[in-house]
Order: C-alpha cells, then sequence, then structure tokens
C-alpha cells in the first residue's frame, strides 16, 4: 500500500477555506480516504466550533509543554494565538495510505515542507480585496479594529501564493469545490501511487 499524499491547505481570513475543506470531506470523501488534521489552538472558540472536532482548545501553558515534547508537526503563532499540526496522527494516517489536509498559514507550510518535501499546497484567494472585506464584516465574528488587522495581513499572505502548488480563485463556491476535488482525484493516479497495484495485479 503506497503512503497517503499531505495536502497543505493556505488562504488568508474570510476566503472561504474552512468551507470549502468542510463541504470536501462532508460530499466527496465516499471512499474514506481524506482525513483533516485537527489542529492545536489556545485561541477561544468561535460560535459553532467544538472542542476536539473544529480545533482542540487548550492553554497557553499546555500548548508549551507540546512543543517541548516536540509533538507538533509545525507550529505558528498567529494573531497572539498558538496553532499546531499534531506529528503523530498525520503520520499514522499517511502511513495508512490517507491523504491528509492541514488547513495551516503559510508560515506553517514552510516548516511542513522542509519536513515534507513531497506535501502538495493549495493556496486559495479571494476574488478581489474588496470581497474579501465584505465576507469578514458579514461573518461578524470580529471587531472593526480585528477586520483591519486581517486585511493588511491577508496582502502579506497572498504575496506567497508562488510557494503552492495549486491556486484556486475562490469566486464561485461549487467551481472552487470541484476543482479542490479535482487536485486531490488526480494526485491518487500519479506513478508512484499506483505502482504497488500493479506490481500485485500483473507481477511488474
Amino acid at each position: 500500500m503506497s503512503k497517503g499524499t499531505l495536502f497543505i491547505v493556505s488562504a488568508p481570513s474570510g476566503a472561504g477555506k474552512s468551507s470549502l475543506i468542510d463541504a470536501l470531506l462532508k460530499r466527496f470523501n465516499l471512499d474514506d480516504k481524506l482525513r483533516l488534521s485537527v489542529s492545536h489552538t489556545t485561541r477561544a472558540p468561535r460560535p459553532g466550533e467544538i472542542d476536539h472536532v473544529s480545533y482542540h482548545f487548550i492553554t497557553n501553558e499546555e500548548f508549551e509543554k507540546l512543543i517541548e515534547r516536540n509533538a507538533f508537526y509545525e507550529y505558528a503563532h498567529v494573531f497572539d494565538h498558538y496553532y499546531g499540526t499534531s506529528r503523530e496522527i498525520v503520520e499514522q494516517w499517511l502511513n495508512e495510505g490517507k491523504d491528509v489536509l492541514l488547513d495551516i498559514d503559510w508560515q506553517g507550510a514552510r516548516q511542513i515542507r522542509q519536513q515534507t518535501p513531497d506535501a502538495k499546497g493549495i493556496f486559495i484567494v479571494p476574488p478581489s480585496l474588496e470581497e474579501l472585506n465584505r465576507r469578514l464584516v458579514t461573518r461578524a465574528t470580529d471587531a472593526p479594529e480585528v477586520i483591519e488587522k486581517r486585511m493588511s495581513k491577508a496582502i502579506s499572505e497572498i504575496s506567497h501564493y508562488n510557494e503552492y502548488d495549486y491556486v484556486i480563485v475562490n469566486d464561485d463556491f461549487d467551481e472552487s469545490l470541484l476543482n479542490m476535488r479535482s487536485i486531490i482525484l488526480s494526485n491518487r493516479q500519479k506513478m508512484d501511487k499506483q505502482k504497488h497495484y500493479i506490481t500485485e495485479k500483473f507481477g511488474l
């Protein structure tokens, strides 16, 4: 059995990344070969978020102890909070042949690429900065000063798009969702993923 692929998914806040990932898992994970790594974070839960489902919500002290134990594949300090990806569960899923989605920023993506050069990067952008601002305001989860801070940070985040393998402009949600699905499915047909099948079935 071939190992699964690590897919890094990044985007500026408000680009629709979380909604796309959620829909991808619910609509197109029929073969149960796709997993989402649930990150640890020190920020407070947003309305509707569930502990151990949306994130593992922990304290700063708990997070720093995990850093000391080298428990994270990657971690970053974003908007005054820590975010990190569990090393153990990601490696377990990959070894089981599962594809794993990592919902992380460009800083975390760089750390992952240093450890796993064959990871695939997907960067999601909004159709425009005006639309991004509209989405952040409509979301109604942040104060105006936080939205202003996120908008300023968005330009910096988008400037790292060329560090990724794929870019999806999230103008039409359903089209963007199909594009994400196509990226994952096409990767599964690559030679290194199918070689074991040819060897097993045809003895070549």
